[in-house]
């Protein structure tokens, strides 16, 4: 039988993820199959026959009876642009469904996780978004086969159009936001300091990324998301082809794989500070931020050091003409 829940397979370049992460698709046989391919870009070598390579083998792949859409862009839009308005695309045609990338390889059960989770959760409007990752590195969150958090992870997600429709890549309402309004959306001030920085990088499209832009709508809203107690999906996707994801040896590179084997609800309906906590310290801190981010904020920081060095150094040149 077919797999009912809708599917979002986002592809570029890289065949050798994308074969391993479409035979899981491929297993499960999705009645509905949604493709979406950014372009090639113009000032790189051999790149569209990458990009028609991979076309190829989802569109050869598909051998089983369902529904295809594809969206293949011949211009190149760029991580941000390219999977947010291929979302876009997805929830103009339908009302909940699982996103993939090409390096996201998820267990079989990941996809009967997410139906049922959407299924559980499709009337419960704080609930943005059912992720497969776990990075609490083997700690059980709560009494459930899954636990709640205020952040949202993508390697492998899911969520209803209902969410999507409040999501704003520009971030207009950050960028209006003052500085109280800011920090009352964080009770920790190095998490303050660090988010903060981030949203307005983001804002500015000094980091071309779209997922900041998600967890932002989550925090906003007073989101909370379904992580479960197991991870289910790992990213096969470190390298220095990845756009984000350059460092082979970073601690997420080698998360193990497990299946979804029980399903029980957690008593409490909330975020569990504590593993968001720990998340914080050990996924999102600065120092295991992949290398284009911590540029970014390096940048940044120099910025803002280096402008009263520099106010002070005309300063004293001033009075040296004096």
């Amino acid at each position: 039988m077919a797999f009912n829940t809708p599917v979002l397979f986002l592809i570029y370049n890289r065949p050798d993820t994308t074969i391993q992460v479409f035979e899981q698709i491929r297993k499960i046989k999705p009645g509905h199959l949604y493709v979406v391919a950014d372009g090639p870009r113009k000032d790189k070598l051999g790149e569209k026959e990458k990009t028609d390579e991979v076309r190829n083998i989802v569109l050869a792949g598909i051998d089983w009876q369902c529904e295809v859409k594809t969206l293949f862009r011949d211009e190149n839009l760029g991580c941000g642009k390219s999977v947010s308005g291929a979302i876009d695309w997805f929830f103009e045609n339908v009302e909940e469904g699982i996103i993939l990338e090409d390096d996201t390889l998820p267990d079989l059960s990941f996809f009967n996780f997410c139906e049922i989770q959407l299924k559980r959760y499709a009337s419960t409007k704080n609930i943005k978004i059912i992720s497969g990752n776990n990075f609490q590195n083997n700690i059980i969150r709560g009494d459930g086969s899954y636990y709640f958090s205020k952040y949202v992870h993508i390697w492998g997600w899911a969520t209803w159009k209902r969410t999507w429709q409040s999501y704003d890549f520009d971030l207009q309402e950050w960028m209006s936001c003052n500085i109280k309004k800011r920090r009352e959306l964080f009770t920790i001030e190095k998490e303050y300091n660090y988010w903060n920085n981030i949203f307005d990088l983001a804002a500015k499209k000094e980091i071309d990324t779209w997922d900041y832009q998600l967890f932002y709508l989550s925090l906003i809203t007073n989101g909370i998301n379904v992580m479960p107690n197991k991870n289910l999906v790992v990213n096969i996707g470190f390298s220095q082809d990845s756009t984000h994801t350059k460092t082979p040896n970073h601690k997420l590179a080698n998360l193990n794989m497990f299946a979804y084997d029980q399903d029980i609800i957690p008593s409490k309906m909330k975020a569990d500070d504590e593993a968001d906590s720990y998340t914080f310290y050990n996924v999102y801190s600065e120092p295991f931020l992949p290398v284009g981010k911590r540029k970014s904020i390096y940048l940044l920081f120099m910025r803002i050091i280096r402008k009263p060095y520099e106010t002070l150094r005309n300063l004293i040149k001033n009075k040296g003409n004096e």
